[in-house]
Order: C-alpha cells, then structure tokens, then sequence
C-alpha cells in the first residue's frame, strides 16, 4: 500500500513537470509569436498599412527606433516600401519591438481601421508587459479630429445671437424645444426624446435618403439646435460613431463669385477645418472610403432657394473636380457626392424637397409650457422675476403663445430684463401685442444702450419710448435701410463698405442690430455682417420703407408686388435628382416668400393706428397718414379679390372653401394693422359655410389673428383647422370664436385637456356646434369626461373624433354614458385609445335600442373575445348602427359564435370590420356561414387574421368576406 502510494506520488510529480514543460514551450511560441505574425502576414500589413508617421512616433519615441531609422523610412520612395522598411527594422530590434508595433495598431483604432480585422483574425490581446508602455495618437486622423472637436466646441460654447459684447453659454440658457418626427405624408411618428435620436436609424422612413430634414417656422430654433447638436459632438457627448463634423451655412454658398469654382477638397478643408499634420493626403481618402463616418449639417436651405432654382448646371459626381459651390452643395445633398454621409439640412416650414433625398423628417414645434417653464428659470435668476412673467405671462394668452416661439420669447424676456433694470416699473404688454410691437420692444433695448449713463443709482423713474426712439433715429434709420438694401438684392451678409455707406459708425455696430459673421479683415475688425436674425433684419427693412421721406409714397408696396410677381412654391432640389424645367408664374398677392412676407407683415404693423402716435415722431405726420391710407386701400383691394378667387365645392356641411398658407399671411396682415374695417370686410368676404384651414402651417399666435377676423362674422361657421401647431395657447385664443362655429376640428394639434375644459365651457354654452374632431392629441380621462358633457349638452352635435388619445376605461365609461343619453350622436370614432373590455362593456350598454348612432370605431382598444361577445349581444338590440369598426384589436375564435348570431340577426348592420385581430379559419367557418343568412351585410373585412393562404381560398365562393 506504501509502495502503491509512493509510485502514485512520483507519478504525480513527473505529470506536474511534463506540464511545466509544456506550458514553458508554450510560453517560449509566444514570445516569439509577434515576430512571426509580422513575418507571415508581410504582405497584408504592406498593402493595408496606412499611417506610416503615427507607428514612426511611437517607435522613435518608445526607443525601438533611433532618428537615422526614421530618416531611412522617410528617404523611401513609396508607401507600400516605407512599410517594408519599417517591418525590417521592427523585427530586426526583436519581439518587443514587433508587440509593440501591433499594440500601436490595436490601440489607434481610427487610423488603422482597414487592420482591425486581421487583429480579430490572429485574435490579438495585449500582454500585460505592453498594456504599461505609452502610445501617442499621432496619427493624421485622428489629429484633424481633435481639432475638429476643439474648433466647434469653441465656435458652439456660446450663443453669439445676443450682441456682440453680450455672449451667453449655450448650456447656460439652451432649452430643449418640442421635436416632432414626421413620416414621408407629413403624418407623426411620435416626438424626439433626445438630440442622440436625430442622428439614430430609428424613423428613417427611406434608408436610401442622405438628408435629415429639420424644418420649421422662423425663430423656433432650428439654429440653435443644431449649434446644441455640434456642441455636444465637440464634447464627445453625443453618442455616435461619427469622426469627421462639418457645420455650413447656406447662406455661405450664395456669397462666391459667379466665376468662383470649388472641389470638394476646398470645401471642407479651405472653407471649414485644414488639416495641419497630413503629408500623405489620409485625411481626405480616408473620409472618401468612409462617407457613413461624416456628418455635414446646413443651415438655412430656404435662404438660397432661389439661388438654386436659377441654376440649370450638371451634377458633379467627383470629388476631385471643382464646380460653383451651390453645385457642390446640392451633388451633396442628393448623395451623388460623399454618398453614405449624412447631412443634417434646416429650412423654414414650407420649403419642400423630394422625398427620395429625405431619410428622415422633423419638425420643430417650439416650446411647451413645461420647456417655457424651465426657461424663465434660466432666463431669470431672481425668483421674484420669474414669479412676476409668469403672472404676466399666464394673463395674456396671445403673450403666451408668441412665447412658444423661442426667438420671440428670448426678445419679451430679454426687453423684461432690461427695461425692469431701467425703470421703476416695466411690465410685459398685455393688450393687443403684436409682432410688431415685440419687435418695437427689442428695437427700444438696442436704442436704449445710446442713453447716457444715469448719474447715480436710482432706476429712471419713466419709460418713454418715443423719446429713446427720437434720439435713436438716425442709427435706427441707417440700420433699416442697410437692412432694405440687402433684401432688395436677396442678400443676408453685408460689407463694411455697405455698413458704412449706410451711415452707420463703428460707434453704432454695438448696439445689438448686427453681429460679426467672418474671420478679421486686414485692419482687425470684422469683415462680414448680418443681422441678429432674418426676422429683425425683415422688420428694419420695413421700418426703411416706412421713414424714407424721398420715394414716392407707394414704394411701400414694393415687396407686396414683388410677392405677387413670385411663383408658388415647388419642391427643391428636386432639378438635380431629377430633371430641370420651367414653371409658371402665378400672380398672388399674398405668395409664399416668408422673408418679404415678414416685411409686409411689419409693414402693416408698423403703419397701425395703434403706432401711429410713435411713428408720427419719427417721419412727416402728413406723410405718416398718406402711407397709412395707401397700405389700407391696398389692402382692401387684394383681400377682396384674394376672397373672390378662392375656390368653392359644395359638400354635405354646405359650400366649403379649402383655403392655402397664403389665406393665412393674408389674416396676420390684417391683424398687424388692427383694422376692424378690414377685418369686417375680409369676415364679410369669406361667404363659404365651411373653411378648410388643414395644413397650414397655423401656430398658436396665428389663432388671434384668426380670432380677430372671425369675430367680425354674423353668420354661423365650420372650421377645420386639423393637421396644424396650434395648442393650448392658440384654443385659448379661439375662445371668443367658438360661438360662431357649427364644425370644430382640431385633430392633431398638440392638444391637452386644458384646452378641452375651453372647448366644453364655449360650446355648452352657445349648443350650435355639430361636428367635434379632436383626434390624435393629448386628451386623457379627464378631458373625456368634458367631451362626454359636450356630447350630453349640445343637442345639434352629430360627429365625434376622439381617436389616438390617452383614454381608458374610465374616460370610455364618460363617453359611452354621454352617448346613450345623447339622440342626435350619428358617427364616433375612438380609434387608438385604451378603453379594454371595461370600455366595450360600457359601449355595449350605449348601442341597446340606441336611435341615432350609425358609424363607430373602437379600433385598436386593447378589446378581447370577452368585450366583443358583449358587444355583438348588443347590437342585436340595435337597429341604426350600420359601419362598426373593430380593427387591430385582440378578438379570438371564442367571440365569432356571437358575430354569426348578430349577424343572422340581420339588424342592418352593413359593414363589419374586424381586420387584424386573432381569428383563424375556424372563426371565419362561422362567420362565413351566418352571411349565407344575412343578405344586407355587404362586407366583412378580415384581413391581417391568422389564416393562411390556403385557408383564406377556403372562403373564395363568399365575396362579402375580404381578407383583401
């Protein structure tokens, strides 16, 4: 047994020492394993090898290289023998030397992204003896990188939009805005949680499109955005895989000389970022090989539109050849250049472009009340300020809405901020407040800074705005009409030879009108201008066209002509994606051209009777007067013949007009003037039962304009205002109109139920109104049990849309009990709400002997076999209804034992349909077998079930049963 365990032992122990062995010999192969892969995979690091200087730094600087060997690499001719060299002096130093040479490699991720493959074939892990030793990205990417991220982080960090000696921390006051993702139709795909989104793959409506569309109306913040965007790409807190950023805009592209001829190369290098580190041109292939590593964002495509429309020039498809820059821009935005890249592209709302460019579409809705909230807290640090415009704010819903909008609402919080500092008491205009009057308001804080300092500390103890506008008028005035000057040549940017040739002085560019765009001139002042925004520099132009004393009177009509001359709107740059062709001009009075129209716009405002007592101490009151009698004339003039020309159809609601955007510029004219005669005419004028505004484009502030024309009406009104942005600002805007409107549709508008307690206050009260479609917004229980009021309450009331809503259970009971009790209920939709079986039992209970409801929908309601067998037990008992919708919901073969028996009931039912639910061939046998006893059903709709094909054949000889 001794003997046995002794032999054990030694057996033991010449088993330890084989393996000792053999780990040693393993060990011994993997030391010298590094040299040998350089050995066997020679060729392949020879033709893939890229950034030949990064491997020299880090071997020179490592000690594995002296400077004779470096300068015998670099007296190589070629790449490829450059490599070769190097690999002969690695190996020649030893194993050390060639891990190390793979470790640079594994570590420099981005410039050797061509070897990253082959490190996964020879599955390469660092040793612990290499992992310690330093390598230095010196590489030419990698470098033109960092000064990439350093450059926009320095060119984003502050907002310049503020005055020249006013800068802002973006992350001090940048607030999140409401973002709104939209499909190819224009229809809603949800809302952005977070920049990270915009950039992501998730709502590509068309992965072959290259351009991320970001559209919205001036001021919303599609800038800034896009400044938040780069910003945090600088700060490496966006999270995506992109290496190489560029930022333009595209009011940069109009700026070259006709004759002026770009590469692609000049563009991004020349006009963007240079690269200082890269002998070898990598920089510039390896963005060629890889287009998806490349983010380009442009700014502004509605300012050069017109720019492109004018060109009639073929498509550059190389990138070595050089073009006119507006050709390179568009080869780029339609992927015949740098396909695969992505670019980020900003335009105002209205500026269209063929979808087959698009891959993903947003739009920017501007502020909530919960974004306007976090504003004011960054805006104002003292609480008794935010308390203060919050109350102000609150009392004055037009206020509120014009607030919504980002630029309109920094300029009411910004005046607030600085006239509260000057006088004693300053509070936020709550009457009649126009566009005008905020930008008069911004216009007063600029005008203000030409005030000598006040001898002490004590605040002025008046505010009198004719007397700062008296003793700013003559920079107001130059100011303008550099502004006039540069609309009238369709340019944004001005020159110092036309700053000064305006009359304007060093002095004065302070002042906040204009803000420094280039690099510095020769003399060290700034080369380029523009304006604080193309808003402000639209109100100055209109303010020129209102002070000059020396044209004729009737000059300022000239950007209403100019409109009237403009064609309607087409979609850009379709030329170069498709084919080029003429178009028609159109003569319309109020066409779209939304830099001049916001002229017109301050033109209207600025010749008001409510300003006339400013303007009269600014230019001839005589002269005020004949300008004031000539714009309303004209006016007059084009709203009656514009009203006349509106096309009618006559529909079951009465004559119905579908009115256009142009309708809606038209409205805000009237309401910048504040005449009541025009606003009486253009209410008389619009002679149709039933006015289409769907898809325009209406914001909140809009609905006061709209508000002022329609309060004017005598005469009953439908309204269809769904598809636009008009929240609860803009229903608490239409309150006083609500009493005229037999139609109110509202669906897809951002709506709470805020809006909803508006709605059901108004119309309880007037009992006119007969349609209600409040689909696809924000209504939840709450606003249910309003609507269900409404539906008791009003005894003309036919038609309710209240689909894709937050309803469940609870608000279906509201709605179903509203229902029963109402006998004048004809069609009901609640598609995409979240009623279950509580709510079908509660509906089942409201369609027993019901008298009038014909049509409903409680498609996609989350309704099981359980809710429908109540239902179809119901309708038995129903005589009226004749559609009934139960699509998308969770029906099972255990409900169509009670679908035969109600429709063997035959109780007139016509139309059934029950597409994507859970029904399988057993389900449709009974269906399919009670239709052989119902002669008035025409259809029963099942597509999308669990049938396959071979089963759906089982029921051809039925036509009635469609799966089709």
């Amino acid at each position: 047994m001794t003997h046995n365990m002794a032999f054990l032992s030694c057996l033991l122990l010449s088993h330890r020492c084989d393996c000792c062995v053999i780990n040693m010999v393993q060990m011994e192969e993997a030391k010298v394993s590094c040299l040998s892969l350089l050995t066997y995979h020679r060729e392949l690091l020879v033709s893939r090898l890229r950034s030949i200087q990064c491997i020299l730094d880090n071997l020179l600087a490592g000690g594995f290289l002296c400077e004779e060997d470096v300068e015998i690499v670099q007296r190589t001719v070629t790449k490829t023998d450059q490599v070769r060299k190097i690999l002969e002096l690695v190996q020649c130093k030893g194993e050390e030397a060639c891990e190390y040479f793979i470790f640079i490699i594994y570590n420099v991720h981005d410039a050797y992204i061509d070897l990253q493959p082959w490190l996964k074939e020879i599955n390469y892990q660092p040793s612990k003896e290499v992992t310690v030793m330093k390598v230095v990205n010196t590489d030419p990417i990698s470098r033109y990188c960092a000064k990439l991220r350093h450059d926009m982080n320095r060119d984003t960090s502050f907002i310049m939009s503020y005055g020249q000696k006013e800068e802002t921390r973006l992350e001090d006051l940048y607030t999140d805005t409401v973002v709104e993702v939209l499909n190819n139709c224009n229809e809603s795909l949800g809302f952005l949680e977070s920049l990270d989104q915009l950039l992501g793959d998730n709502s590509v409506f068309n992965p072959q499109g290259e351009i991320i569309y970001v559209m919205g109306d001036a001021g919303v913040g599609k800038s800034i955005l896009l400044q938040k965007l780069q910003n945090l790409w600088s700060k490496k807190e966006l999270q995506t895989d992109t290496i190489f950023f560029f930022k333009f805009r595209c009011r940069m592209f109009s700026l070259f000389k006709d004759t002026d001829q770009i590469s692609l190369r000049d563009l991004l290098f020349k006009h963007s970022c240079y690269p200082d580190h890269d002998p070898d041109n990598e920089i510039f292939d390896y963005i060629l090989r890889f287009p998806e590593k490349v983010v380009f964002t442009f700014d502004g495509y509605d300012e050069i539109q017109e720019h492109v429309d004018l060109m009639n020039v073929p498509e550059v498809v190389s990138p070595e050849d050089k073009a006119s820059p507006l050709q390179l821009l568009i080869s780029l935005l339609c992927g015949k250049l740098l396909k695969g890249s992505k670019k980020v592209l900003t335009a105002r709302t209205g500026i269209e472009i063929q979808s087959t460019v698009i891959r993903k579409k947003v739009m920017l809705r501007g502020f909530s009340p919960a974004h306007l909230k976090v504003y004011i807290d960054l805006h104002f640090k003292e609480q008794e300020h935010r308390d203060l415009v919050s109350v102000q704010l609150n009392a004055s819903p037009y206020l509120c809405g014009l607030c919504s909008t980002p630029l309109f609402c920094w300029i009411v919080f910004k005046s607030f901020r600085h006239l509260h500092t000057m006088h004693d008491s300053f509070h936020l205009p709550d009457t009649c407040v126009t566009l005008t009057n905020i930008f008069l308001l911004l216009s007063e804080v600029f005008l203000s800074r030409l005030a000598s300092p006040a001898p002490s500390l004590l605040k002025k103890s008046t505010r009198c705005t004719s007397e700062t506008f008296t003793a700013g008028l003559r920079p107001l005035a130059a100011f303008a009409k550099l502004a006039l000057q540069s609309m009238e040549r369709g340019s944004f940017i001005c020159n110092q030879e036309e700053i000064s040739a305006c009359g304007l002085t060093e002095e004065d560019l302070p002042l906040g009108f204009l803000r420094p765009v280039s690099e510095i001139d020769a003399n060290g002042s700034p080369a380029t201008f523009e304006f604080l925004h193309v808003t402000l520099q639209s109100f100055l132009a209109a303010f020129a066209l209102v002070l000059d004393e020396q044209a004729a009177p009737s000059s300022i009509l000239k950007f209403f002509t100019e409109c009237s001359r403009k064609r309607q709107q087409f979609c850009l740059p379709v030329d170069f994606c498709i084919s080029s062709s003429s178009r028609s001009s159109e003569k319309k009075p109020f066409a779209p051209n939304e830099h001049l129209q916001f002229t017109n716009l301050f033109l209207c405002g600025l010749l008001s009777k409510i300003n006339t007592g400013l303007m009269g101490h600014l230019l001839s009151p005589v002269l005020l007067r004949k300008k004031q009698a000539l714009l309303k004339s004209y006016l007059s003039t084009s709203v009656r013949s514009h009203l006349q020309g509106l096309p009618h159809h006559s529909a079951s609601d009465g004559k119905v007009v579908h009115v256009l955007s142009n309708f809606l510029w038209m409205l805000r004219c009237i309401f910048e003037t504040g005449s009541k005669d025009i606003a009486q005419m253009t209410a008389k004028g619009i002679t149709a039962e039933f006015i289409k505004l769907g898809y325009c484009n209406i914001y909140s502030g809009d609905c006061t304009a709209l508000n002022f024309v329609l309060q004017h009406r005598k005469k009953l009104l439908g309204v269809d205002m769904d598809n636009n942005n008009i929240s609860d600002y803009g229903v608490m805007q239409l309150k006083p109109s609500f009493c005229k409107m037999t139609v109110v549709r509202l669906c897809v508008n951002h709506l709470s139920d805020s809006s909803i307690e508006i709605l059901a206050e108004e119309l309880c009260k007037h009992k006119v109104v007969k349609t209600l479609g409040l689909y696809n917004n924000h209504i939840t229980d709450a606003g249910a049990k309003l609507v269900a009021q409404i539906i008791e309450e009003c005894p003309k009331l036919r038609n309710v849309k209240i689909g894709n809503n937050k309803i469940t259970s609870v608000g279906g009971r509201y709605l179903a009990n509203a229902i029963q009790k109402s006998t004048s209920i004809f069609d009901v939709g609640m598609w995409g709400n979240s009623i279950g079986d509580e709510g079908a039992e509660d509906f089942a209970q409201a369609l027993r002997n019901h008298p009038s409801l014909t049509n409903l929908s409680l498609s996609a309601n989350g309704i099981t076999s359980k809710g429908g067998k109540c239902l179809a037990e119901a309708l038995k008992e129903n005589k009226v209804l004749r559609i009934f919708w139960l699509v998308q919901n969770e029906l099972t073969d255990v409900s169509a034992p009670h679908f035969a028996e109600l429709i063997k009931a035959n109780t007139g039912l016509s139309h059934l349909w029950l597409i994507g639910n859970q029904f399988t061939v057993d389900g449709m046998r009974h269906l399919a077998e009670a239709l052989t006893h119902n002669m008035e059903l025409k259809e029963i709709c099942a597509k999308g079930n669990q049938l396959s094909e071979e089963e759906e054949k089982e029921f051809q000889s039925e036509k009635r049963l469609r799966f089709h």
